[in-house]
């Protein structure tokens, strides 16, 4: 798969400011680091110089990465709640282009990647991207440490194990998938894709955003950390709703199983590798996205 200079110069440069979020940089205010945001301000003016962006695309970009902060640094309940409400609904219109200024390019158009999958395309969203790198850098405390990580990764590997049996289990049952192992020439592009751009925003947004939040909120219910991943899962599954039933159903059992990841690892990052290992595994040994039937 041949990817264009002034595309490999906006989205390389934007992926940069996603791995940004986990390299070392000055502390400001507390354990959250900014070196992400010149990274993605770098990303916009190639943008605007490759054409995928226009000027009001990283307008659009700084008032909600202003809002976010405004947000979470407000310390009155009647200014705060507002402001962390639009900041929640704000990803939603970003998710259905309806902010103008982003020409967000198709790069695989209705290929189908199985014999009996349905057609499907590869899109690059470079909107959803940017406000997942916002979210991650504001609200959300990154791992920093080896340490950090290796311990990580031994509370969130069985989770992670589960959810790819589970979930491709229930797709089977479902007539919703098959076994398929392939590699395609735009496999290296959607795994390293999927797992910057949309597993990062996702994570970042239902887990790291929406869950810890409202855990936070119902800190004093006797379930409140339950109810709170049992809604951030059923949102998950509501935001597939394009890929119909079936989907939403996955989509919301996948949620679930996100929620314990980021809950049994106490990090965003055992949400993000849960939820990259079922979308790679999904892509590379089973039908993708799902059988045509």
């Amino acid at each position: 798969m041949s990817l264009s200079w002034d595309f490999i110069l906006t989205f390389g440069t934007l992926a940069a400011a996603v791995l940004a979020l986990w390299l070392p940089a000055p502390e400001i205010r507390g354990c959250r680091t900014w070196l992400w945001a010149p990274i993605l301000a770098l990303a916009c003016l190639a943008g605007m110089a490759t054409g995928f962006l226009t000027w009001q695309a990283p307008c659009w970009l700084a008032l909600y990465a202003m809002l976010a902060i405004a947000g979470r640094e407000a310390s009155l309940p009647w200014l705060r709640v507002p402001l962390l409400l639009a900041t929640w609904v704000a990803p939603f219109m970003f998710a259905a282009h309806r902010f103008p200024g982003f020409a967000n390019p198709t790069l695989v158009d209705q290929v189908h990647f199985s014999a009996d999958a349905a057609a499907y395309s590869i899109r690059a969203n470079f909107d959803m991207a940017a406000v997942g790198v916002i979210l991650a850098g504001v609200f959300c405390q990154r791992l920093r440490k080896p340490g950090e990580w290796a311990q990580m990764l031994r509370r969130v590997w069985p989770v992670t194990a589960l959810t790819v049996v589970v979930v491709l289990g229930i797709g089977m049952l479902l007539g919703y998938v098959r076994p398929d192992l392939k590699w395609t020439p735009y496999s290296a592009f959607f795994l390293a894709s999927n797992l910057l751009f949309t597993c990062v925003t996702e994570e970042a947004f239902f887990r790291g955003f929406t869950l810890a939040g409202l855990a936070r909120l119902t800190s004093s219910w006797r379930f409140g950390t339950v109810f709170s991943a049992v809604v951030s899962a059923v949102l998950f599954g509501i935001a597939h709703v394009k890929g119909g039933p079936l989907l939403m159903v996955l989509a919301t059992v996948a949620g679930l199983y996100y929620g314990a990841a980021y809950l049994v690892s106490r990090r965003l990052e055992g949400a993000i590798l849960t939820h990259f290992a079922l979308n790679a595994v999904h892509f590379v040994a089973f039908t993708y996205p799902n059988l045509s039937s």
